[in-house]
């Protein structure tokens, strides 16, 4: 019986136990410590980009205190792509604040240029100016981060950048992540490095850091007894989790090179299938760590559809599916403003996401191209 293949499953690297052993010989069982510190620093000086990292949790704790720290309040109005995973929307509703949701454009799936100038003076001539803007480089593809950064300074918006799946991506040679006021990390057990649960806050200024610190350790003020002044939360990474994360970062680069490998594979593999785009780069500008491969198939051409595709992987037991849900359609959000055409909404109609994970062998990528040959050849 063949075992299953993950859509993208946990790949650890063979040196994370020696920093979690190292955090219990030491006694360092909590949410600081060496580990802690050396994790924030090994991802510092992957960025290479003169920035502070403060590890959290979470993806979307890291979230939420971006949208504390760009002063966000109930009632307030924050722009965010459409096109993505829940975790990048729910921290706006978690600060009281109005989510405006924005359409993708079709060359890179985010953020529409032009639909997000339109939602800004759309929002202002309602009297709503709103307080952040938050992309997403969607499954490691960069956003367009020149037009996009244009627009937040003309309107002087501060923009957030969920690299929550494009650690190792760049954008004109640029670690994504590093152009917005803040940027925010995942280490979930999908991601392309996990640390079990965890994510971890850029900042382009120790002040800002020390400020995410501070509030995601509860906010205790600097008093022999506890003291809080403000709310705060229990959002700080653990020592023995970023002990993972020490060894993980070790093969970062490794994990994004085994993952463009999965993409190339799946570019080989559906070479002469019409009617079926491999996710990909448009120009040299981008650089995606491809950490999901994703394709869209036009049924109209290819005679076949994306839900066909995934029940014959499921056949197989192997693990794939659909596009992220836009936001914009998601029951929670219907309430919610939206910009934009239907550009999210047919992606999410007709494309699969694929398997992807680093540890995928030779013998797995046969099984998946085999499904995918005699699927298309019925």
């Amino acid at each position: 019986m063949n075992s299953k293949i993950w859509l993208s499953s946990p790949h650890m690297g063979g040196t994370e136990q020696k920093y979690v052993n190292e955090a219990f010989e030491a006694n360092w069982i909590a949410p600081l410590g060496p580990n802690v510190n050396g994790f924030e620093k090994d991802l510092e000086t992957f960025l290479n980009n003169n920035v502070k990292v403060a590890a959290l949790s979470a993806g979307t704790a890291a979230l939420h205190l971006a949208l504390i720290e760009c002063n966000v309040k109930y009632g307030d109005e924050v722009i965010c792509q459409s096109m993505t995973f829940s975790a990048s929307a729910n921290p706006i509703a978690y600060c009281g604040a109005i989510p405006v949701f924005i359409d993708s454009e079709s060359d890179t799936w985010n953020m529409c240029p032009l639909a997000l100038e339109e939602a800004i003076s759309d929002r202002i001539s309602k009297g709503k100016k709103p307080k952040a803007i938050i992309v997403v480089h969607l499954y490691g593809m960069p956003a367009k981060m020149d037009e996009i950064i244009a627009i937040a300074n003309k309107y002087q918006i501060p923009l957030i950048e969920d690299a929550a799946e494009a650690l190792g991506s760049l954008y004109k040679g640029k670690p994504c992540g590093t152009f917005g006021r803040f940027g925010i990390l995942s280490f979930n057990g999908n991601k392309i490095i996990t640390t079990s649960g965890g994510g971890a806050l850029v900042c382009h200024s120790q002040e800002d850091k020390d400020k995410a610190v501070f509030l995601s350790t509860q906010a205790r003020d600097d008093a022999p007894h506890y003291q809080h002044s403000q709310i705060g939360y229990n959002y700080r990474m653990s020592n023995i989790v970023a002990g993972i994360g020490r060894g993980q970062m070790e093969v970062l680069n490794d994990r994004v090179a085994a993952r463009r490998k999965m993409h190339d594979f799946y570019m080989e593999t559906f070479r002469d299938i019409d009617g079926v785009e491999v996710f990909s780069e448009p120009s040299e500008d981008y650089f995606s760590n491809h950490w999901l491969s994703v394709i869209e198939i036009d049924e109209a051409v290819a005679g076949k559809n994306r839900e066909g595709l995934r029940l014959a992987f499921l056949e197989d037991d192997i693990e794939s599916r659909p596009l992220w849900k836009p936001m914009h359609l998601q029951p929670v959000f219907r309430d919610s403003p939206y910009y934009g055409q239907r550009v999210s909404e047919t992606l999410f109609e007709n494309g699969l996401c694929l398997p992807s994970g680093s540890n995928l062998t030779d013998e797995d990528r046969q099984r998946i191209a085999t499904v995918i040959k005699n699927y298309f050849s019925k």
